[in-house]
């Protein structure tokens, strides 16, 4: 165990960062489980890494803004697409989701090939390197989600199919580049899991309580017993969403049972 590991200077920032990406996820990992297009997130953000992984391999150099504009880009791209294909074969549109996601996954692996740090690059994009976020980098996230959040329960119902995937694409686009793919997909789901079935106002806030804990728990494993954080933080929010719903399960079987 290494106590010397438990620094805020570290941990506080990744910590907000897990905040930021949980205030977005959680509501439209919700929606993404009532549609039924599970694996929407996994698609969409190997479709933006593959945007800067393209734009590395043809030498523009990105940083900064850059590397955001491409990812982008590419992720509005795979938005469209998959609206697209949810309006033409929405009886398939699962396995189309897969597909795309394959697709981005191996052509980075493809482009990355002659690479000799392809595979720091592929385990930056998938496993995210969320100890190394700064408080200023936070700042312009933090206003992009913000717009966001006020378009999604702005607007609610009247989102349309293209709102939806558009925002879609622009949030996680900015998840994947503070947490990795990883995350953004267990960010998105596992809370989503856990409560579902619950009224809305309700749920959302047992989700969001579900993710900061799991945050919390992975970040503080991770610096304890020095283990990769991406992955700590993802068996955390797994573990703590396991023990959530046994306790629901077990707490319904009593009189009264648990309130929805």
């Amino acid at each position: 165990m290494n106590l010397d590991g438990l620094d805020f200077s570290i941990l506080g920032p990744a910590m907000l960062a897990g905040m930021l990406v949980l205030a977005t996820h959680v509501p439209m990992g919700r929606e993404v489980l009532a549609r039924g297009i599970i694996f929407i997130d996994l698609a969409v953000a190997q479709v933006a890494g593959l945007g800067v992984i393209a734009a590395d391999r043809m030498d523009l150099h990105l940083a900064g803004f850059g590397v955001e504009l491409a990812a982008g880009a590419a992720a509005v791209s795979g938005a469209l697409l998959l609206t697209w294909s949810e309006r033409r074969f929405p009886e398939i549109q699962e396995a189309l989701i897969g597909t795309l996601f394959v697709l981005a996954a191996t052509g980075g692996i493809l482009l990355l090939a002659d690479n000799p740090h392809g595979g720091d690059r592929l385990q930056d994009l998938l496993a995210g390197q969320i100890l190394w976020v700064s408080l200023s980098s936070l700042w312009p996230v933090a206003l992009l989600y913000a717009a966001v959040l006020a378009l999604w329960f702005g607007l609610g119902r009247r989102l349309t199919r293209i709102g939806f995937y558009l925002l879609f694409a622009v949030t996680v686009t900015a998840s994947v580049q503070l947490v990795g793919v990883y995350l953004v997909f267990a960010s998105l789901i596992v809370p989503a899991v856990a409560t579902r079935g619950r009224a809305d106002g309700r749920g959302l806030v047992t989700a969001f309580l579900l993710g900061l804990a799991g945050y919390a728990v992975g970040l503080l494993l991770s610096a304890l017993f020095d283990l990769p954080t991406g992955a700590m933080i993802v068996w955390s929010l797994a573990g703590l969403a396991i023990l959530w719903m046994a306790l629901v399960q077990r707490l319904s079987r009593r009189p009264g049972g648990v309130p929805a």
